[in-house]
């Protein structure tokens, strides 16, 4: 029981309503406009990269936590984190360095994922070969 005490259940509610905001906001994009899924989810990273950028961003992280860093926004703000903080140690070269190795982690992640699925999950479109 001590367990269920412990649980800050208002920042549970905040990350959940953040993150499902932003998640409503690409689903209004994908039934109301033209945009691809792929511009987005450009649109998406590059939005979190430019709100990261200019430090805005992250009183949303600050607010929701995982539900703001979690989504594609999270992403790009992590790159323009990383590239920032690079910079101020490595100089202009950073820029290109920084994001990347912030954003290792998920990087790796999401490609072991879909060397996973590939190996294991039979897509609906892929015909079998004999």
């Amino acid at each position: 029981m001590e367990f269920f005490n412990s649980i800050d259940w208002m920042q549970i509610l905040r990350c959940f309503v953040v993150g499902g905001l932003i998640c409503i906001i690409g689903q209004i994009l994908i039934d109301k406009t033209k945009l691809t899924p792929a511009r987005i989810l450009v649109i998406f990273v590059t939005t979190g990269a430019v709100l990261g950028g200019l430090g805005i961003y992250q009183h949303l992280v600050d607010f929701a936590g995982c539900g703001a860093t979690v989504p594609l926004t999270g992403f790009g703000n992590n790159l323009a984190k990383g590239a920032i903080e690079e910079v101020s140690k490595s100089g202009f070269i950073g820029a290109f360095i920084g994001g990347t190795k912030a954003a290792a982690g998920g990087i790796a992640a999401a490609i072991f994922f879909r060397i996973f699925s590939l190996a294991y999950i039979k897509a609906k479109n892929e015909k079998t070969i004999k």
